[in-house]
């Protein structure tokens, strides 16, 4: 007389072991989202010293403070 063994389906990882591992994806996305958020303010922070522009041309611009200091240079 034969019997029909069947097995229980085994899950990929156990749940412990995969919410600890949905818990440290969700750490090293919320790092990379704030390392990209920080960097995002560094590079906005950044000011150009001197520019020389022979045209500019800007469609909305807000300035809280302008300074505007005429520069002589020597005559050609």
């Amino acid at each position: 007389m034969t019997r029909d063994v069947t097995a229980r389906p085994r899950a990929i990882l156990p749940a412990n072991k995969l919410s600890a591992l949905v818990l440290g994806a969700a750490a090293i996305g919320a790092l990379a989202i704030g390392a990209l958020a920080i960097g995002h303010v560094a590079v906005g922070r950044l000011v150009i010293r001197k520019a020389r522009l022979g045209a500019l041309e800007v469609d909305d611009l807000t300035v809280r403070r302008l300074r505007v200091v005429e520069h002589e240079g020597p005559s050609s």
